[in-house]
């Protein structure tokens, strides 16, 4: 069987490394990698030829392989080239409605989605949005770090004592914790806010304060992501969070709805009272942001305070990023050809969940 890896376009980050090249190699597969499809991530087509994979052009990798692996986006073009009843496995933000997702549900192959994994036990050594955020709760930290003038830790000189910087994180899933962690270890005093109140002990385990108001809106059924509040929840929210952020150096904003517009939850009127020096990451800038003020991929200055919107911040760490990437798309082809790829058990929900086509979850359910 010959699994093929295409060149992702939008992000620094490749579907299969090396190293995991080798591994499926041995499990009898043949791996065609597309020429450069590693170097924005620092894998040469040497070293996939090392591992034992063939150097190809796009389109013979998209009409000879039985599965295609990709990161965020493939064109319709592309997908007129794919062979009938291949596997597609990418990360195509299954949640959100696009062009994109019309034009994969449409076609010839069977597309996997793999954002749209089940938070089950079984499905952890395949969840890559876990393994992208982690690395990007770290990266908002040190970014954050390099941006803000002055130190993280308390510092004891002879000019006298600088106290420890103050850190908010909006948000405790994987990327808050990772940053409450990371600021934790550079010496920082963090807080840290979530609608959830079963992350408390989380965060607290982690040497952080964890600030909550009362009254929030939780299900069991969204599969740990945070819910839509009501009004009067929001509005006490947003007054807790601003009486908190005005006296941080760093707030780090992780909140994200899947498949909704971000929760705003720093106003204009906090950036405005802010101290100036002060820095703001939003990871949530891309789909709308948790700050006012914040522009998707971009850094800005508002009256002295810096707002840093990058959604995507593991693309600085290509590298790791892959490698992680590479090892659940492993995991996840481990599971799903356990029985050949002509026999995938429909009847799984990590199956169902992220398979794209209306028809053939309708197949499924019925």
């Amino acid at each position: 069987m010959v699994i093929g890896v295409v060149k992702c376009t939008e992000e620094n980050l490749v579907a299969l490394v090396p190293q995991v090249t080798s591994k499926l190699i041995k499990g009898e597969y043949q791996i065609i990698v597309e020429s450069d499809a590693g170097v924005a991530s620092g894998y040469s087509n040497e070293l996939y030829e090392s591992a034992g994979a063939v150097i190809a052009s796009r389109k013979e990798v998209l009409s000879k392989a039985d599965i295609i692996l990709t990161g965020t986006a493939i064109e319709k073009t592309d997908l007129k080239q794919i062979t009938k009843n291949s596997l597609l496995v990418g990360k195509f933000n299954g949640r959100v409605e696009s062009n994109m997702l019309t034009d994969l549900r449409e076609a010839t192959a069977q597309v996997f989605s793999l954002d749209l994994l089940p938070r089950s036990t079984i499905a952890q050594s395949m969840d890559v949005l876990s393994s992208l955020a982690s690395l990007s709760g770290y990266k908002a930290v040190v970014t954050a770090a390099d941006e803000f003038a002055g130190y993280f830790p308390m510092m004891t000189t002879s000019a006298g004592t600088i106290p420890p910087a103050r850190v908010l994180v909006l948000g405790a899933g994987v990327a808050g914790l990772q940053a409450i962690a990371t600021a934790k270890r550079l010496g920082a005093i963090v807080e840290a806010f979530d609608v959830r109140t079963a992350v408390r002990e989380e965060v607290q385990s982690l040497g952080a304060k964890f600030i909550e108001v009362e009254g929030s809106q939780e299900d069991t059924t969204a599969g740990g992501y945070a819910v839509e509040q009501s009004e009067t929840y929001i509005k006490k929210q947003k007054e807790l969070i601003h009486e908190t952020a005005v006296k941080a150096d760093i707030v780090i904003s992780t909140a994200n709805i899947p498949g909704r517009k971000a929760p705003v939850l720093i106003e204009n009127r906090t950036v405005a009272a802010m101290k100036k020096g002060s820095v703001i990451v939003d990871m949530a800038s891309a789909s709308g942001g948790n700050c006012e003020l914040s522009k998707d991929s971009q850094t800005i200055d508002v009256d002295g305070v810096t707002i840093i919107g990058d959604s995507k911040l593991y693309n600085l760490m290509g590298k790791q990023a892959s490698l992680l990437y590479s090892n659940n798309i492993y995991n996840f082809l481990k599971y799903i050809l356990k029985d050949g790829k002509d026999n995938l058990s429909y009847d799984s929900e990590i199956i169902s969940k992220t398979l794209l086509r209306e028809e053939e979850k309708s197949a499924v359910s019925a």
